[in-house]
């Protein structure tokens, strides 16, 4: 008996001596193939397996626990070609190895490096979930929707694009239920648009000059300051390529009479580069219902923007760019607008805006491997409104600088860094309106942390402190836990605080109503918040299937909300004044804004078949008002489908529907849901591609059933906007690269 147990227990010691002796260290130095330098923060993964590691100061990287046999690594690193390498791992070819990496001429589509996270990472590699539209979907929507890139973030799900004003088009961005003035929408990492622009930021931004954009939902505050409470929107534009010049030109027309014109060129060699974007959209007033009112503003817009690359030999780089945009919206009476007032026709709501920005950028790699970055922005904004019963002009000035450095340790991805930003917002004369001038400025520090615990587990943690002249101090901590269960499954936890400071300008506000806006209500304060998200997301191959499975939950509570009431216990604007209208002042509440809710979506991908499904449940609720608590025009349910299927290589067609469910107005009622269909066809023919486009195939809109206008018609007020106006659009495009 006790020999049996005694062969058994030699048995167990044998089996385990062996798997010990076959499992081994896999080392070696990654270099850049032609400077012969060690690499820092290069990533070796050990495919099949969540092994992997990080190279160190000295280029050297150590994996654990290797066996002998095939061994698969794929080596990656930000600026060099991905590595996909194959090779016998055996005891006689166990010495350390040598990798070089070869300099990268384009950037690689198949390999998406997050910007936003300021260290360059790998999507799958963020322990926060950032979500991009690569080139493909911008290449795809500048075909669709060349004017503006609105309609492609809508489709992203958990955010609902709100039109906020039937005469001009302004549009809100809403993300997690929360207003668009809660999302931090940045152009290279730098603020984009300052408080005097409005809701027209995402209706300026033209898809042909931007190369991805990466979005973040939830609070992020922590890298980029205040207002990113719901989220932070990054666009990145093109860059040029070594040995790649570019030259594009789309051409589009719609049935809404709308004409884009954009054109864009780049081109670079080993010193200098260079990339220039000019469009133009010539948009004609459209009476869709027929009521004597544009329900389709008339726009004029202009946009450039040029950039110049510098590339030093010492691992330096300097781009400088410029740009320019104009617009002028202009809607309301048809007969106003066709230039025919009379005493019945008079209302009209225009808007001008002219924008000028320079911008630069300076990165230095250092001899220890680490990253200095300084970048800077100026932006002078001058914006007119005029209507037929109120006028009103300013400038607004408003600038951003930082200086960062971030480095890649083995197991540590720091980032730390300083930025000073400010706005300025001066009336110009003639104005009839009460607003005061308002300026302000912020200086902040911000330190942030990716520690790579072992091969399963991240946590990034990391942590602000802002001071604004007017309103204080904020401290902003962040943390966020990333769980790699195998292969196939990740999983992904965090939650930060966030501020917003107060702003003169309010996207649902009619803009007549700026004549009595008299500012902020004495003492006001910041809005304050905290945010959190998980997530779990499963990949795997079925039946040669690409199929992804994620799903989110997120909580959002924002207190202190800043509204806007009229109130006739106000600061008299002199001894003794009655005020013949109400005067609006900005105001906190005592209890606070929540949205709570999840994202669920599935994806199958397998050539030539694409397919799409997701749903969005949101509960947003205003807290303070106890007879109307839903948080007006966000759809609770919403569901999307994408189905598309590549024919051949050179044709496409794809179709869209989202569904949203109904939705709670600022009196407590609710609106009837309704199903939005878009269909589209692709053809390439040489160096052009030709998309014939239709959106709203059922033709939904609100103003079908009757006119949105409500009397008296000299200066009429509107409803809450829920559904199109605008019915069904059909567009034909033509993308020319050569």
């Amino acid at each position: 008996m006790f020999s049996k147990i005694n062969s058994v227990l030699l048995l167990v010691l044998f089996t385990l001596f062996a798997i010990q002796v076959n499992a081994q260290e896999l080392h070696g130095t990654i270099i850049d193939k032609i400077e012969g330098t060690p690499l820092t923060g290069v990533s070796i993964k050990l495919a099949g397996t969540n092994k992997g590691v990080v190279s160190n100061e000295k280029g050297v990287f150590v994996i654990q626990n290797v066996h002998y046999g095939n061994i698969h690594l794929i080596i990656s690193h930000t600026g060099f070609e991905l590595m996909d390498t194959s090779f016998e791992f055996t005891e006689k070819n166990s010495s350390p190895i040598l990798i070089s990496l070869i300099a990268a001429k384009e950037e690689l589509e198949e390999v998406i490096i997050v910007s936003s996270s300021r260290t360059n990472s790998r999507i799958e590699d963020m322990p926060t979930k950032v979500e991009v539209l690569g080139a493909e979907e911008v290449k795809e929507e500048n075909g669709i929707k060349p004017g503006n890139i609105a309609s492609l973030l809508g489709d992203i799900a958990g955010i609902q694009i709100q039109q906020t004003n039937a005469a001009t088009g302004n549009a809100d961005m809403r993300i997690q239920g929360l207003q668009g003035k809660y999302t931090q929408i940045l152009r290279d990492g730098m603020p984009l648009f300052g408080g005097y622009a409005g809701s027209f930021s995402i209706l300026q931004i033209p898809p042909l000059d931007l190369q991805q954009i990466e979005l973040v939902k939830g609070a992020s505050s922590t890298l980029y300051g205040g207002g990113a409470i719901a989220g932070m929107l990054n666009l990145i534009s093109k860059k040029p390529k070594l040995g790649k010049p570019e030259k594009s030109l789309t051409l589009n027309y719609s049935s809404l009479k709308e004409t884009n014109f954009n054109t864009f060129f780049s081109g670079r060699n080993e010193k200098t580069g260079y990339s220039i974007y000019a469009g133009t959209t010539q948009q004609k007033e459209v009476d869709v219902d027929k009521d004597g009112f544009s329900d389709v503003p008339a726009v004029k817009s202009v946009f450039i923007h040029p950039r110049f690359f510098i590339y030093g030999k010492n691992n330096s780089n300097i781009t400088l760019g410029y740009t320019l945009n104009y617009e002028d919206r202009n809607g309301g009476d048809m007969t106003v607008l066709n230039g025919t007032p009379s005493a019945t026709h008079q209302f009209f709501n225009q808007n001008k805006t002219l924008r000028n920005t320079v911008d630069g950028v300076w990165e230095k790699k250092l001899a220890n491997g680490g990253t200095l970055t300084t970048k800077a922005n100026y932006s002078m904004m001058n914006r007119a409104i005029i209507t037929n019963v109120f006028g009103m002009s300013g400038k607004q000035a408003s600038w951003y600088s930082e200086m960062a450095y971030a480095k890649k340790y083995t197991a540590h991805n720091l980032v730390l860094g300083i930025n000073f930003n400010g706005e300025n917002f001066t009336k110009q004369l003639p104005d009839s309106s009460l607003l005061p001038n308002d300026a302000f400025t912020t200086l902040g520090a911000f330190v942030q942390d990716d520690w790579k615990l072992n091969d399963l587990l991240t946590l990034q943690s990391g942590i602000r402190l802002d001071h604004n002249n007017t309103y204080g101090n904020f401290l902003l901590p962040r943390m966020s836990l990333m769980y790699k269960v195998n292969s196939q499954v990740t999983m992904r936890m965090g939650g930060g605080a966030g501020y917003k400071t107060p702003s003169l300008f309010n996207s649902e506000m009619d803009e007549r109503d700026y004549h009595y806006l008299q500012g902020f209500l004495p003492g006001i304060q910041s809005e304050k918040s905290v945010g959190y998200n998980y997530d779990i997301n499963y990949k795997t191959r079925l039946n040669s299937w690409e199929l992804t499975l994620n799903q989110t939950v997120f909580y959002n509570e924002v207190n202190h909300p800043i509204i806007y009431n009229s109130n006739r216990y106000y600061l008299p604007l002199y001894p003794g004044y009655i005020p013949t209208s109400p005067i609006y002042q900005y105001t906190n509440e005592s209890n606070a804004i929540s949205s709570k809710g999840m994202e669920s979506y599935i994806q199958a991908m397998k050539a030539p078949y694409e397919i799409y499904f997701g749903y969005v449940y949101t509960d947003a609720r205003r807290n303070y008002n106890a007879t109307s608590p839903h948080l007006p025009l966000i759809a609770k349910h919403k569901f999307a489908t994408v189905i598309a299927y590549e024919l051949s290589e050179n044709f496409k067609i794809g179709i869209e529907s989202s569904f949203t469910g109904k939705q709670y107005l600022d009196n407590g009622s609710s609106t009837d849901p309704y199903l939005f269909m878009a269909a589209m066809m692709r053809y390439n023919i040489g160096k052009a591609s030709f998309v014939l486009n239709c959106e709203n195939l059922f033709d939904q809109r609100q103003n079908k059933n009757g006119s949105l206008v409500i009397p008296p018609y000299t200066n009429p007020s509107f409803p809450e906007i829920w559904a199109p106006l605008d019915g069904r659009v059909v567009n034909l495009s033509m993308h020319l690269k050569w």
